[in-house]
């Protein structure tokens, strides 16, 4: 399977280079950097560190889609938009780990997805961060509102742009499947001051940033005198590379649509 990387030079741009030279049935079709980019004219290859693969770092995204099967994107929210109805026109397959992207961004990547591409976008595409979210949902199913209350704590490293993560964000939507409710209108993003008791049946979320951390995550689900958390932590991007990589495989067989990690995963 013919992939484009978008984001060739950054870092899990780099990684994605990496995991697809080392994944059976994928091959590096084209490696996309942004106009100005000083990246521009290297080796993909050799600028993630996996040998010379004779594909230089373009910005031409038009004819690298051309000839392609499809194209793993962890970029930003309107490439992402635009890419989605590239791939649409084309047929594609669109792998998205992008963040951040507004109700308005995902209703135009599900609108591209129902003119022809084969779209899995995730907030995170490492497996143990998807059976994590399965987990946390069946936990708040089974322990309801009433008697325990839901915390979700993240942290990521300084670069990180949006807040909470996509994966923290994946983790209180699980959670709000499991008690029936609309995320949108019970999550706490920040608390500052003077804010009164927490309201009950709420899915609080807390945000740290620092340092190098790949990505850290727990669910905390804290009741009257006892407290269970369900934690994943990250410590290597190759995991996302690696579920990227097998989600692209595996849309590559699927009519065109908008997937999640846990259809891919079988969850």
């Amino acid at each position: 399977m013919k992939l484009v990387i978008l984001g060739a030079a950054g870092r899990m741009g780099r990684t994605l280079v990496r995991v697809v030279k080392e994944t059976e049935g994928a091959k590096l079709s084209a490696a996309i950097e942004r106009e100005g980019s000083l990246a521009l004219g290297n080796d993909a290859g050799e600028l993630a560190g996996a040998g010379h693969l004779g594909i230089p770092v373009s910005s031409d995204l038009a004819a690298a889609l051309d000839a392609a099967d499809g194209v793993i994107d962890f970029t930003a929210p309107a490439s992402s938009v635009a890419v989605a109805h590239d791939a649409a026109r084309r047929g594609l397959v669109h792998i998205i780990g992008t963040t951040g992207c507004s109700e308005s961004d995902d209703a135009a990547i599900a609108r591209a997805a129902q003119a022809g591409a084969r779209i899995v976008k995730s907030g995170n595409m490492s497996l143990g961060v998807n059976l994590l979210a399965v987990l946390a949902e069946q936990a708040a199913r089974a322990l309801g509102p009433d008697a325990f209350d839901v915390e979700i704590l993240e942290m990521h490293h300084r670069h990180k742009v949006d807040a909470p993560s996509g994966t923290a964000l994946l983790l209180g939507e699980a959670a709000a499947a499991g008690r029936e409710i609309a995320l949108k209108e019970q999550s706490v993003r920040v608390r500052d001051g003077h804010t009164g008791p927490r309201e009950a049946g709420t899915i609080g979320f807390a945000t740290l940033r620092g340092g190098s951390v790949v990505g850290d995550h727990q669910v905390i689900l804290a009741g009257e005198g006892e407290r269970i958390e369900l934690s994943h932590r990250a410590e290597d991007r190759a995991i996302f590379a690696r579920g990227a990589v097998r989600a692209a495989l595996w849309a590559r067989g699927q009519s065109p649509g908008l997937y999640s990690m846990r259809q891919v995963l079988g969850f």
